[in-house]
């Protein structure tokens, strides 16, 4: 079993999400390695005083920041959806022997056929095959196993916004954000690649200094490799927070089914809905997997009312409420979203 990198324990206090927090996370979903000093301007403070914000905020497991795989990854490797039924006294014990698989990116334990839905990260097909096999199929409690594949990624966390800044914000730091301009592909890692990757797996907001005193080079190598594979498309940055706190106490997704002909005009238009955190074309019945944050149930009644209407061709054929996530893109979460810990994610 893998050890898990113990996050510092949280702060025993109210939890208020102050407008500035909120502005906070927002930036750092923009730009999840900017300094203090380059936000302190758009956001109207100062520095210190963010600092102090995102020491509280990450203290408490509010908000965090992580390594997650780029759009090279979602191309050329392989992002499946695991969705297991078990037995409900072993549950608990499923999710536990899970989440220490660094393969198993996010879990949600949810309503509907299946009871805990995995996000899994491999290489390639024989990879999965291998997880499945001596990870998954015969752990005590997993009555029967459900694998959805995706063709295509449409939208994912790091691409989700908390939409909390003003426009005038918003245009300054889109002007900043690092080029995603496609740089060479690195189609071999090496050790300090991966060392790198998995460091900023467990904080993604670590100091060119930090990381070169973990992985014992220069600063200036390790801001090369990481803005390489940055460039490269093999790995971004997203800044997560606690979202049943900060108000969207609901996650719900929907499998649906629509011709072929109509996937990628549905998924394109889906993406760009503000309740839509996750969207990808997938093998199967359900061509159409979309997760969706919400204030309330009657809110996603009235989305999937509204998806509906817009898009005749689309019928829902399941339904999922998570009841808890108790893992997020590596990181170890509480019932209400808070990070207690993290097993991070080694996809490369």
């Amino acid at each position: 079993m893998k050890e898990t990198d113990a996050a510092p324990s949280l702060v025993q206090e109210p939890v208020i999400f102050a407008e500035l927090d909120l502005a906070l996370v927002n930036a750092l979903q923009l730009q999840p390695r900017a300094s203090w000093v380059d936000l302190a301007g758009p956001l109207g403070t100062t520095a210190t005083t963010l600092a102090r914000r995102w020491d509280r905020l990450s203290k408490a497991g509010l908000a965090w920041v992580t390594a997650s795989f780029g759009p090279e990854f979602a191309r050329s490797r392989c992002i499946s959806y695991v969705m297991i039924r078990s037995e409900p006294a072993e549950r608990t014990s499923v999710v536990e022997q899970l989440a220490q698989c660094p393969e198993v990116a996010t879990i949600e334990v949810a309503t509907g056929g299946h009871d805990i839905n995995c996000d899994v990260l491999t290489l390639d097909l024989r990879d999965l095959d291998r997880f499945l096999t001596e990870k998954v199929h015969g752990v005590r409690g997993v009555i029967s196993v459900s694998i959805l594949l995706t063709t295509s990624l449409y939208l994912e966390g790091s691409r989700w916004r908390l939409r909390s800044l003003d426009q005038d914000q918003l245009n300054v730091l889109n002007k900043s954000t690092m080029s995603r301009t496609q740089g060479n592909y690195v189609n071999h890692l090496d050790g300090l690649d991966r060392s790198l990757l998995g460091h900023l797996a467990n904080d993604g907001r670590l100091s060119w200094a930090e990381l070169a005193s973990l992985t014992d080079a220069s600063t200036a190598t390790v801001r090369r490799r990481v803005n390489k594979l940055i460039s490269s498309g093999i790995v971004t940055f997203r800044c997560e927070l606690a979202h049943s706190l900060a108000g969207w106490p609901i996650q719900a997704s929907l499998l649906a089914q629509t011709p072929a002909a109509d996937v990628d005009r549905i998924c394109r238009v889906l993406a760009a809905w503000p309740e839509c955190r996750f969207l990808a074309a997938v093998t199967g019945t359900a061509n159409v997997y979309a997760t969706f944050w919400v204030r309330d149930l009657g809110e996603l009644q009235r989305l999937e009312a509204r998806t509906s209407g817009h898009f005749p061709s689309l019928t829902v054929v399941h339904r999922m409420v998570a009841l808890n996530t108790p893992k997020r893109m590596g990181h170890l979460c509480d019932d209400e979203g808070r990070r207690t810990g993290t097993v991070p994610i080694s996809p490369w």
